[in-house]
Protein backbone atom coordinates (compact mmCIF):
# COMPACT_ATOMS: atom_id res chain seq x y z
CA UNK A 1 0.00 0.00 0.00
CA UNK A 2 1.41 3.43 -0.93
CA UNK A 3 2.76 5.38 2.28
CA UNK A 4 2.09 9.21 2.62
CA UNK A 5 3.18 11.44 4.85
CA UNK A 6 1.49 11.21 8.04
CA UNK A 7 1.99 7.25 7.91
CA UNK A 8 6.29 7.83 7.06
CA UNK A 9 5.70 9.88 9.94
CA UNK A 10 4.27 7.73 12.73
CA UNK A 11 7.45 5.06 11.63
CA UNK A 12 9.43 5.09 14.70
CA UNK A 13 11.29 1.97 15.34
CA UNK A 14 11.41 2.65 19.17
CA UNK A 15 7.62 2.75 18.81
CA UNK A 16 8.08 -0.28 17.49
CA UNK A 17 7.47 0.71 14.02
CA UNK A 18 9.06 -1.78 11.22
CA UNK A 19 11.75 -0.05 9.85
CA UNK A 20 11.52 2.17 6.53
CA UNK A 21 13.18 1.02 3.48
CA UNK A 22 14.52 3.31 0.72
CA UNK A 23 16.25 2.55 -2.32
CA UNK A 24 17.80 5.09 -5.04
CA UNK A 25 16.35 4.96 -8.77
CA UNK A 26 17.05 6.46 -11.55
CA UNK A 27 15.41 4.90 -14.34
CA UNK A 28 11.90 3.83 -15.93
CA UNK A 29 12.42 0.24 -16.34
CA UNK A 30 14.18 -0.50 -12.70
CA UNK A 31 10.93 2.16 -11.25
CA UNK A 32 8.98 -0.75 -12.65
CA UNK A 33 10.54 -3.37 -11.17
CA UNK A 34 10.15 -1.49 -8.02
CA UNK A 35 6.44 -0.56 -8.30
CA UNK A 36 6.34 -4.46 -7.87
CA UNK A 37 7.98 -4.76 -4.11
CA UNK A 38 7.47 -3.59 -0.82
CA UNK A 39 9.70 -1.02 -0.96
CA UNK A 40 8.69 1.35 1.06
CA UNK A 41 10.10 4.71 -0.47
CA UNK A 42 11.86 5.64 -3.81
CA UNK A 43 14.76 8.45 -3.55
CA UNK A 44 15.64 10.20 -7.08
CA UNK A 45 18.67 11.27 -5.89
CA UNK A 46 21.24 13.62 -7.45
CA UNK A 47 23.85 10.46 -6.99
CA UNK A 48 22.50 10.49 -10.59
CA UNK A 49 25.13 12.68 -11.91
CA UNK A 50 27.79 10.22 -10.01
CA UNK A 51 26.35 6.85 -11.43
CA UNK A 52 24.62 7.22 -14.52
CA UNK A 53 25.90 10.82 -16.06
CA UNK A 54 29.50 9.95 -14.96
CA UNK A 55 30.09 13.37 -13.03
CA UNK A 56 32.60 13.33 -10.31
CA UNK A 57 30.21 15.26 -7.84
CA UNK A 58 26.50 16.18 -7.75
CA UNK A 59 27.57 19.19 -8.15
CA UNK A 60 26.65 19.77 -11.73
CA UNK A 61 23.85 18.34 -11.72
CA UNK A 62 20.84 20.55 -12.96
CA UNK A 63 17.27 21.05 -12.00
CA UNK A 64 16.30 19.69 -15.97
CA UNK A 65 17.97 16.75 -15.06
CA UNK A 66 16.64 15.70 -12.07
CA UNK A 67 13.14 16.54 -13.83
CA UNK A 68 14.31 14.24 -16.89
CA UNK A 69 14.81 11.32 -14.21
CA UNK A 70 12.70 12.21 -11.56
CA UNK A 71 9.58 12.29 -13.87
CA UNK A 72 10.61 9.01 -15.66
CA UNK A 73 10.78 7.20 -12.38
CA UNK A 74 7.82 8.43 -11.21
CA UNK A 75 6.06 6.83 -14.44
CA UNK A 76 7.08 3.75 -13.74
CA UNK A 77 6.67 3.88 -9.96
CA UNK A 78 3.06 5.47 -9.71
CA UNK A 79 2.48 3.42 -6.27
CA UNK A 80 5.65 3.95 -4.55
CA UNK A 81 6.50 7.00 -2.56
CA UNK A 82 8.60 9.05 -4.31
CA UNK A 83 11.25 11.76 -3.23
CA UNK A 84 13.34 13.77 -5.87
CA UNK A 85 16.42 15.77 -4.46
CA UNK A 86 16.79 19.85 -5.55
CA UNK A 87 20.08 19.92 -6.91
CA UNK A 88 22.91 22.30 -6.16
CA UNK A 89 22.45 25.79 -6.75
CA UNK A 90 18.79 25.84 -7.27
CA UNK A 91 17.76 26.94 -3.56
CA UNK A 92 20.79 29.70 -2.97
CA UNK A 93 17.58 32.10 -2.25
CA UNK A 94 14.77 31.69 -0.64
CA UNK A 95 12.77 33.09 -3.82
CA UNK A 96 14.96 30.60 -6.32
CA UNK A 97 14.28 27.82 -4.09
CA UNK A 98 10.78 28.11 -3.39
CA UNK A 99 10.10 28.84 -7.69
CA UNK A 100 12.68 25.52 -8.51
CA UNK A 101 10.98 23.47 -5.74
CA UNK A 102 7.24 24.18 -7.12
CA UNK A 103 8.48 23.38 -10.78
CA UNK A 104 10.26 20.42 -9.66
CA UNK A 105 7.50 19.30 -7.67
CA UNK A 106 4.85 20.12 -10.59
CA UNK A 107 6.39 18.21 -13.47
CA UNK A 108 7.78 15.30 -11.83
CA UNK A 109 4.59 14.31 -9.71
CA UNK A 110 7.13 13.19 -7.01
CA UNK A 111 5.22 13.02 -3.78
CA UNK A 112 8.20 14.74 -1.86
CA UNK A 113 11.69 16.89 -2.03
CA UNK A 114 14.65 16.26 -0.54
CA UNK A 115 17.41 19.19 0.33
CA UNK A 116 20.41 19.08 1.94
CA UNK A 117 21.90 21.18 5.18
CA UNK A 118 19.89 22.83 7.74
CA UNK A 119 21.06 26.72 7.79
CA UNK A 120 18.46 28.95 9.12
CA UNK A 121 17.78 30.12 5.21
CA UNK A 122 17.09 26.52 4.12
CA UNK A 123 14.91 25.69 7.22
CA UNK A 124 13.05 29.34 6.10
CA UNK A 125 12.43 27.31 2.84
CA UNK A 126 11.54 23.96 4.22
CA UNK A 127 8.64 25.97 6.49
CA UNK A 128 8.04 27.89 2.36
CA UNK A 129 7.55 24.51 0.83
CA UNK A 130 5.35 23.07 2.95
CA UNK A 131 3.35 25.59 3.55
CA UNK A 132 2.89 25.48 0.01
CA UNK A 133 1.93 22.23 -0.08
CA UNK A 134 5.43 20.70 -0.78
CA UNK A 135 6.42 18.14 1.40
CA UNK A 136 10.27 18.35 2.47
CA UNK A 137 12.48 15.31 3.48
CA UNK A 138 16.24 16.32 5.10
CA UNK A 139 19.76 15.72 4.94
CA UNK A 140 22.44 16.31 7.38
CA UNK A 141 25.82 14.79 7.82
CA UNK A 142 27.92 14.17 5.01
CA UNK A 143 26.62 16.53 2.10
CA UNK A 144 27.90 15.80 -1.11
CA UNK A 145 26.61 18.85 -2.57
CA UNK A 146 28.48 20.42 -0.29
CA UNK A 147 31.77 17.88 -0.06
CA UNK A 148 34.07 20.67 -1.43
CA UNK A 149 33.13 23.05 1.66
CA UNK A 150 32.88 20.08 4.28
CA UNK A 151 36.81 19.11 3.09
CA UNK A 152 35.82 15.58 1.31
CA UNK A 153 34.21 12.36 2.36
CA UNK A 154 33.93 11.73 5.79
CA UNK A 155 32.07 10.44 9.05
CA UNK A 156 30.66 13.08 10.87
CA UNK A 157 29.64 13.69 14.66
CA UNK A 158 32.84 12.32 15.88
CA UNK A 159 33.49 14.87 18.26
CA UNK A 160 31.33 16.77 20.90
CA UNK A 161 30.97 20.12 19.60
CA UNK A 162 30.47 18.51 16.41
CA UNK A 163 27.61 15.90 17.42
CA UNK A 164 25.69 18.75 19.29
CA UNK A 165 25.73 21.01 15.76
CA UNK A 166 24.30 18.27 14.51
CA UNK A 167 21.43 17.66 17.20
CA UNK A 168 20.57 21.03 16.75
CA UNK A 169 20.11 20.99 12.91
CA UNK A 170 18.21 17.66 13.43
CA UNK A 171 15.70 19.45 15.66
CA UNK A 172 15.66 22.55 13.44
CA UNK A 173 14.60 20.31 10.24
CA UNK A 174 12.26 18.59 12.56
CA UNK A 175 11.14 22.18 13.51
CA UNK A 176 10.42 23.97 10.14
CA UNK A 177 8.41 21.14 8.90
CA UNK A 178 10.35 18.00 7.75
CA UNK A 179 8.53 14.74 7.53
CA UNK A 180 11.61 12.37 7.60
CA UNK A 181 15.34 13.44 7.76
CA UNK A 182 18.16 11.03 5.97
CA UNK A 183 21.02 10.93 8.52
CA UNK A 184 24.43 10.19 5.88
CA UNK A 185 27.93 9.02 7.04
CA UNK A 186 27.11 9.81 11.02
CA UNK A 187 28.60 7.94 13.71
CA UNK A 188 25.87 5.15 14.71
CA UNK A 189 26.03 6.32 18.19
CA UNK A 190 24.93 10.14 17.32
CA UNK A 191 22.36 9.08 14.65
CA UNK A 192 21.21 6.27 17.56
CA UNK A 193 20.70 9.61 19.84
CA UNK A 194 19.58 11.58 16.97
CA UNK A 195 16.77 9.06 15.99
CA UNK A 196 15.41 9.03 19.63
CA UNK A 197 15.51 12.93 19.80
CA UNK A 198 12.98 13.41 17.37
CA UNK A 199 9.49 12.87 16.56
CA UNK A 200 9.82 12.19 12.67
CA UNK A 201 11.93 9.00 11.25
CA UNK A 202 15.53 9.15 10.60
CA UNK A 203 16.55 7.28 7.53
CA UNK A 204 20.53 6.23 7.75
CA UNK A 205 23.46 5.49 4.87
CA UNK A 206 26.61 4.65 6.32
CA UNK A 207 25.27 6.10 10.09
CA UNK A 208 24.69 2.45 11.64
CA UNK A 209 21.37 -0.01 11.88
CA UNK A 210 19.39 2.16 14.75
CA UNK A 211 17.86 4.21 12.87
CA UNK A 212 14.28 4.34 11.73
CA UNK A 213 15.08 3.19 8.27
CA UNK A 214 17.88 2.61 5.82
CA UNK A 215 18.67 3.78 2.39
CA UNK A 216 21.45 2.40 -0.39
CA UNK A 217 21.72 3.47 -3.75
CA UNK A 218 20.71 0.46 -5.62
CA UNK A 219 23.68 0.69 -8.15
CA UNK A 220 25.76 0.13 -5.15
CA UNK A 221 23.51 -2.62 -3.45
CA UNK A 222 23.34 -4.75 -7.50
CA UNK A 223 27.17 -3.45 -7.53
CA UNK A 224 26.15 -2.13 -11.35
CA UNK A 225 29.41 -0.67 -11.99
CA UNK A 226 33.32 -1.92 -11.86
CA UNK A 227 34.35 -0.11 -8.67
CA UNK A 228 34.02 -1.05 -5.54
CA UNK A 229 30.83 0.34 -3.29
CA UNK A 230 31.31 2.42 -0.17
CA UNK A 231 32.26 -0.01 2.95
CA UNK A 232 28.69 0.43 4.21
CA UNK A 233 27.24 -1.38 1.33
CA UNK A 234 27.57 -4.91 1.19
CA UNK A 235 26.32 -5.76 -2.38
CA UNK A 236 23.90 -8.58 -2.90
CA UNK A 237 25.01 -9.84 -6.19
CA UNK A 238 27.35 -8.45 -9.20
CA UNK A 239 25.46 -7.19 -11.93
CA UNK A 240 28.11 -5.64 -13.96
CA UNK A 241 29.98 -9.20 -14.21
CA UNK A 242 26.71 -10.29 -14.91
CA UNK A 243 26.05 -7.90 -17.88
CA UNK A 244 30.07 -9.28 -18.76
CA UNK A 245 29.20 -12.48 -19.25
CA UNK A 246 25.99 -11.26 -21.08
CA UNK A 247 27.99 -9.57 -23.57
CA UNK A 248 30.51 -11.66 -24.05
CA UNK A 249 27.98 -14.81 -25.05
CA UNK A 250 26.31 -12.14 -27.41
CA UNK A 251 29.27 -11.43 -29.21
CA UNK A 252 30.50 -14.96 -29.20
CA UNK A 253 27.13 -15.52 -30.35
CA UNK A 254 27.76 -13.62 -33.37
CA UNK A 255 31.29 -14.80 -34.45
CA UNK A 256 30.45 -18.08 -34.40
CA UNK A 257 27.00 -18.34 -35.82
CA UNK A 258 25.43 -17.01 -39.20
CA UNK A 259 21.50 -16.47 -37.11
CA UNK A 260 22.93 -14.51 -33.63
CA UNK A 261 20.17 -15.07 -31.94
CA UNK A 262 20.13 -19.01 -32.09
CA UNK A 263 22.11 -20.08 -28.87
CA UNK A 264 21.13 -19.35 -25.30
CA UNK A 265 18.82 -16.03 -26.98
CA UNK A 266 15.53 -16.35 -27.86
CA UNK A 267 13.66 -14.22 -30.37
CA UNK A 268 10.68 -12.29 -28.84
CA UNK A 269 7.31 -13.61 -29.90
CA UNK A 270 5.41 -11.35 -31.88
Amino acid sequence: MKLNTRKIKARKIHNGAKPISMLTCYDFQTAQLLNESELDLILVGDSVGNVVLGYETTVEVTLADMITFGSAVKRGAPEVFTVVDLPFGTYASLESGTKNAIKLFQQTKAEALKLEGASEEFCQLIKRCTQAGIPIMGHIGLTPQSVHQQGGYYTHGKNDSEAQRLILEAQSLEEAGCFALVLECVTPELATEITKKLNIPTIGIGSGDMTDGQVLVINDLLKMGPNRPPNFCHPVADFYELKRQGIELFLNDVKGKATPLKGNAKPLQS
